[in-house]
């Protein structure tokens, strides 16, 4: 069943306007009598049946409301250092099917791609369409929102997490796993991963002076666009978020 998210509160009958009717009225050929899942803004999500299909607007009534939560209990921000090429559509794609909750692309020191602000900003538009669309896909309960680009000491300073933890190989290093189990009761976690020629140390200082703990994802080195998927996947696993 396709899911739509509608900006506003939940209300008995509600209208899906814009690219969301576009794609349900000329993509999919839906018509009256024909069943969505709707998320409302304030976090009410239901089982919709479309009423009535407008020019570029369909009406749908709550049928149904769904009780079970698709988010996980902790939440998870991905401080993802800039990846150049398609890397960065990708990974923020899977990391919101995974259930991170929000994404700052950060401008790292080793970062091989450099934005101008006119460029980050189109590129932001895109990566939170990708966002919205990978919610869609595996019924996330939220559109995790991509923030604008910055470095990482803003990224820190705009986000507070109970737990900071930062893939870094050093000799000073503890397992994601150890991690993870010396702080078992934070709700949200922040996850910083370093760009392709990883992360500067001057930039693992700050993250340990924001109370980050430098931690090993294995044996093996891993690229950043696989770093922060198998760290999200590990840490929402651990948490038994994951429902396996």
């Amino acid at each position: 069943m396709h899911r739509f998210f509608i900006p506003r509160p939940f209300k008995q009958e509600m209208q899906i306007t814009g690219q969301d009717a576009h794609h349900m009225i000329d993509v999919l050929r839906m018509q009256p009598g024909d069943r969505i899942q709707v998320v409302a803004d304030d976090g009410v999500s239901f089982i919709g049946e479309i009423i009535a299909i407008g020019t570029n607007t369909a009406t749908v009534s709550a049928r149904e409301i769904l009780r079970e939560s698709h988010e996980p209990d902790v939440k998870i921000s991905l401080f993802q250092g800039l990846a150049k090429g398609d890397k960065m559509e990708l990974i923020i794609q899977k990391a919101v099917e995974i259930g991170v909750s929000d994404i700052f692309p950060v401008a790292m020191t080793h970062s091989v791609v450099v934005l101008e602000a006119s460029k980050a900003e189109k590129k932001v538009e895109r990566w939170q369409k990708i966002a919205e669309s990978a919610a869609k896909q595996s019924k996330r309960d939220i559109i995790p929102p991509v923030h604008e680009v910055m470095t990482l000491q803003e990224a820190l300073q705009k986000k507070n997490n109970d737990l900071l933890l930062v893939a870094y190989e050093s000799e000073n290093k503890v397992s994601l796993k150890e991690a993870l189990q010396l702080h078992k009761n934070v709700k949200t976690i922040g996850l910083v991963i370093g760009p392709e020629g990883g992360l500067a140390a001057e930039e693992v200082e700050e993250a340990v002076a924001c109370g980050g703990i430098a931690v090993s994802l294995g044996r093996r080195i891993l690229r950043t666009e696989t770093a922060g998927l198998v760290a999200a996947t590990a840490i929402l696993y651990e948490t038994d978020n994951l429902g396996l």
